[in-house]
């Protein structure tokens, strides 16, 4: 007689949030960007929050981001209660379990990549990591930039300057991976290409978590939580997921790699 198997363990919960509410005073007014939001994430999900200017998207980002605090309601991050915490608690916390890409890049222009990478680990008080450069190296070559760690920004394509800030959210180890329209600035070859690299990064088990207001980027999560006047209107799997890879080969060759111009030889006078 055979023993039955134990239960498998539910996935970690990354995020709980409950009756998060977020209010701003303006003179006499209060605007209620947040009313009462419920939000669970698990280990390993990839997530897209939808909706349009002014629904409360950012600022539901930038309170699970620990950007900003809520005005009412409980935030537990990996384990961590987040509201009350002070700045520094919030600053460390950041640093410790947080990756960031926004839509700008934020890249330093006269820094090469890994240095552009490095960046984090050079912040961080606790001092978790011993060799910095051998990690922003890593985390480049993870994201298939290992052979350009001295380019700087300008002699790289808009879709690899993301891939750059996709290795230094990375490079930290973060428990969760938040993206503020990632692909805003970029051409619809490059978001197929950086949307390819977060499946991948996903399928490795990277919890993601982007905000976006295009349905085709949305295609490529697992799950999408719309937001509308502050509240949660639909959360839901996404049905008929694209699969990126298979998009970016569907469009053919990669986009071309921003070349450094080489000065002409100099000319030998003739005698």
């Amino acid at each position: 007689m055979t023993s039955a198997s134990p239960p498998a363990e539910p996935p970690r919960s990354v995020i709980e949030i409950a009756g998060v509410t977020k209010v701003y005073t303006m003179g006499t007014n209060k605007v209620f960007a947040l009313r009462g939001v419920d939000l669970h994430v698990h280990a390993g999900e990839f997530i897209a929050i939808m909706g349009s200017s002014g629904s409360g998207k950012s600022t539901l980002m930038n309170i699970l981001g620990c950007l900003d605090v809520p005005t009412d309601g409980r935030y537990v991050l990996d384990g961590v209660r987040v509201d009350g915490l002070d700045r520094n608690a919030l600053a460390d916390l950041r640093n410790q379990k947080l990756g960031f890409v926004f839509q700008g890049f934020n890249l330093l222009a006269r820094t090469s990549a890994v240095e552009n990478v490095e960046l984090p680990l050079l912040y961080d008080r606790q001092h978790r990591w011993e060799n910095p450069r051998a990690l922003a190296a890593a985390a480049l070559g993870k994201v298939g930039l290992g052979e350009r760690l001295d380019h700087q920004p300008s002699e790289l394509s808009g879709g690899q300057q993301q891939r750059v800030a996709i290795a230094r959210a990375l490079v930290t180890q973060p428990t969760l991976l938040l993206a503020d329209e990632p692909t805003g600035n970029l051409d619809s070859h490059m978001t197929v290409e950086v949307m390819a690299l977060f499946q991948e990064l996903n399928e490795q088990g990277i919890t993601i978590l982007i905000v976006t207001h295009e349905p085709d980027v949305a295609k490529y999560a697992k799950r999408v939580v719309e937001v509308r006047d502050g509240r949660i209107l639909r959360d839901h799997p996404v049905e008929d997921r694209h699969n990126a890879a298979d998009d970016l080969r569907a469009l053919g060759e990669d986009d071309p790699v921003v070349e450094v111009e080489q000065a002409p030889p100099a000319q030998v006078a003739q005698t």
